[in-house]
């Protein structure tokens, strides 16, 4: 195996980049930006340029990796065309060169409350809308997939269990650590049951310790 990681340098990415090398599996991070990612990534990361906007770009990219993982997604701006061109587009032209490497296993960051038009998230250039849109286009692509819809995101780590649920179960409430889901997308990789399935997750105090194993077996 080994992993081609588009959006390394953002938050989530470069945590699933961290969980990838706890792993000691081999990575190919997508940057813009060489130096900016040397000081950001770890150092067993092989850094290669690209830019999801930019297909022609993105086929180098992918060079001799097997699985994708994507944590891609448009910044805060004043930019309205941000979440489409970044978190469709982008998305449209990384799927479209998976299916030319044949890349066996698509696993991409979402949010949860992705389907929910009327969510106020969307009054922000309708990012879950393109986010939704995205994940339609990889559904219909033909690849292999597991998209992972994480409740509020944190930065900090804690010791809560990740709970998992099924498509359009959550809404506003819940929230869970990027390095936790950083880990629900690496796992996707190993648990045969992940594959071709939507997945909610979040992290609670109170919910009982399962295996990653239990927790795609629970969800239909």
């Amino acid at each position: 195996m080994k992993a081609f990681v588009a959006g390394a340098t953002g938050e989530t990415g470069r945590r699933i980049v961290q969980e990838l090398v706890k792993r000691n599996i081999p990575i190919r991070a997508l940057v813009r930006n060489l130096d900016q990612a040397r000081a950001i990534l770890p150092s067993e990361a092989e850094l290669v340029l690209g830019d999801v906007l930019k297909p022609d770009s993105l086929r180098e990219a992918l060079g001799d990796s097997t699985v994708v993982l994507c944590a891609t997604g448009s910044k805060p701006s004043f930019d309205p065309t941000g979440p489409y061109k970044v978190d469709y587009e982008g998305t449209k032209n990384l799927v479209e060169a998976a299916k030319a490497k044949g890349i066996e296993h698509f696993v991409i960051v979402s949010s949860v409350g992705a389907s929910q038009f009327f969510h106020p998230l969307n009054l922000f250039w309708l990012i879950l809308f393109w986010k939704k849109q995205a994940e339609e286009y990889l559904q219909k692509s033909g690849l292999t997939y597991t998209i992972v819809r994480p409740g509020g995101l944190k930065n900090e780590d804690n010791s809560d269990q990740v709970v998992m649920f099924s498509a359009d179960t959550l809404s506003l409430s819940g929230s869970i650590p990027r390095t936790k889901v950083a880990q629900v997308c690496v796992e996707a990789l190993f648990q045969p049951t992940s594959r071709n399935k939507v997945v909610e997750v979040i992290a609670q105090a109170e919910a009982p310790e399962k295996s990653f194993e239990q927790l795609f077996d629970s969800v239909a």
